[in-house]
């Protein structure tokens, strides 16, 4: 049952990160760094965490902070579940608490479907580990603390459908059969943790970003890829912030278990 009495809290509210406190993995990087300013900008104080401490603490200060929150910088590497804890418990530690997770990390295996190995294909497979181990460490810790919390995964429209051979054909550029792999497990990580951490007001939800690639992929690759794609260009970071605020905000309170694809209509 809903209270009708209750007031209705307004837009910017919903959207308001202020007082919390996001881990964003792999936050130095090309996705990352987007979502961690967008973190920032809603209020929120962000944790940028990277394998490259230096790496991590640069980005942290770069971060806007529009009510004064406080950013920083640790290391932690997801693919090995002793650094993994140590550094979950680093952003407590120097953060004292945390509220959002954004399990953004990745090592890649850049290699196809004729020439990965068995070692590297499982290696990738991996990544899904370092999440689930995060999400249940941030799990804990707001139950702990009797707190709501959202935890996003980021996966990737080639969780969900597979890749035009042609596009890659004759290239560097890969789309490897390890990562559509992965991704696809982290899509049904998301929906299984959102049915079993309901009852604990524990969102878990999944952003699917579309081609994104960074400015040192070749112009090639970019024009077959804009070929494939109902809008015709690839994706910009910023482009993700807004569908990761509803996901991390009380704007999207009763969201969980979702995939949100951002990808310019490539799936449709």
């Amino acid at each position: 049952m809903t209270n009708s009495h209750a007031p209705e809290p307004t837009i910017q509210e919903l959207f308001d990160l202020t007082g919390k406190t996001a881990l964003v993995t792999g936050g130095a990087g090309w996705l990352g760094s987007s979502f961690a300013r967008g973190l920032a900008e809603a209020g929120a104080t962000v944790v940028v965490s990277s394998r490259d401490t230096a790496r991590s603490q640069l980005t942290a200060m770069q971060l806007p902070s529009p009510g004064g929150a406080r950013h920083y910088g640790i290391q932690l590497d997801h693919m090995d579940p002793t650094a993994l804890t140590k550094g979950f418990e680093s952003a407590i530690e120097t953060a004292g608490k945390l509220d959002i997770l954004i399990n953004n990390g990745l090592e890649a295996i850049p290699k196809g479907i004729d020439d990965v190995t068995f070692d590297e294909f499982a290696r990738h497979q991996s990544n899904n580990a370092g999440y689930f181990a995060l999400a249940r460490l941030l799990h804990n810790h707001l139950v702990e603390r009797g707190a709501p919390g959202n935890i996003v995964m980021i996966g990737s429209m080639y969780g969900v459908v597979g890749s035009y051979p042609d596009a890659y054909e004759g290239l560097d550029f890969r789309s490897p059969v390890a990562y559509h792999t992965l991704k696809g497990g982290t899509i049904q990580l998301t929906k299984h943790l959102a049915v079993y951490w309901a009852q604990d007001n524990v969102r878990v939800n999944c952003l699917s970003p579309g081609p994104f690639p960074k400015d040192t992929v070749e112009d090639e690759i970019i024009t077959r890829l804009s070929t494939k794609n109902p809008m015709k260009r690839m994706g910009r970071p910023y482009e993700l912030k807004g569908a990761l605020l509803p996901l991390t905000s009380d704007a999207g309170s009763y969201i969980t278990g979702e995939n949100i694809l951002v990808e310019g209509g490539w799936t449709a």
